[in-house]
């Protein structure tokens, strides 16, 4: 795993307000380059609110700093920090309904002046299924294939960074298997690092060097993936 120059992303000190909801309380936390991280909790921990931050899609409240490669992006609008190579792919996957899929993927590459039609070509061959049905309209598409299409049009920004928010949310398990093993494959052949977002603690922990417990707003917990799924204590709480 490559390490230069300190970590891709640190996170330090991380508040979020939802008016007088306190939903991310005072967490800090590093992603080294090529790693994959997994945030794991209860619903209503603060791992969405914590992603949503982090893209700039909600305000980090002052005293809160988010660095990326170097460059302090705290409260940065939500395109620039796209455009830096931090890109995140839903929860509840947020495609364009009435669009083809092909027109769906191209608006993951608004920042970008001109098309790169290799990139497109090797985001079909991750999901080939995403090739057959290109011009088919979005919301069309099984769950299965709209997680897919959210995945695939957040990689057409070719993020450095990528955010995944419930990737598996209600996919059928044979669904959720080759998921995981596409963004294995994100990680390890397109060396993009992840951090995720996951109700499924056994996958995640699995796919994931290091892991981070949030409990209504706090880290309590993180130790690499291996050890949380063997922590008897992770293990009742969130691996059943």
């Amino acid at each position: 795993m490559t390490r230069l120059g300190g970590p891709l992303l640190s996170v330090e000190n991380l508040h979020v307000y939802y008016g007088g909801i306190h939903a991310v309380q005072g967490i800090s936390f590093a992603i080294e380059r090529g790693e994959i991280v997994t945030l794991i909790g209860a619903n209503g921990a603060g791992k969405s609110s914590t992603l949503r931050c982090l893209s700039g899609l909600v305000p980090a409240a002052d005293g809160s700093r988010v660095v990326f490669d170097g460059r302090d992006i705290t409260n940065e609008a939500a395109h620039t920090i796209v455009s830096q190579g931090i890109c995140q792919s839903p929860e509840g996957r947020r495609i364009f309904g009435e669009m083809s899929v092909e027109e769906n993927l191209f608006l993951g590459a608004y920042t970008h002046r001109r098309m790169d039609g290799a990139h497109l070509e090797h985001v079909y061959e991750l999901f080939p299924r995403l090739k057959e049905r290109r011009t088919q309209s979005g919301g069309t598409l099984s769950g299965g294939e709209q997680q897919m299409l959210a995945i695939g049009r957040a990689l057409m920004a070719r993020p450095r960074l990528l955010l995944l928010d419930e990737p598996s949310l209600g996919l059928a398990p044979i669904l959720v298997k080759e998921i995981f093993a596409i963004i294995r494959a994100i990680n390890t052949e397109d060396d993009v690092t992840i951090l995720l977002v996951e109700q499924n603690a056994n996958m995640a922990l699995a796919a994931a060097h290091r892991g981070y417990v949030l409990e209504t707003g706090r880290i309590t917990l993180t130790d690499t993936g291996e050890a949380l799924l063997a922590n008897e204590g992770v293990r009742h709480a969130y691996l059943g």
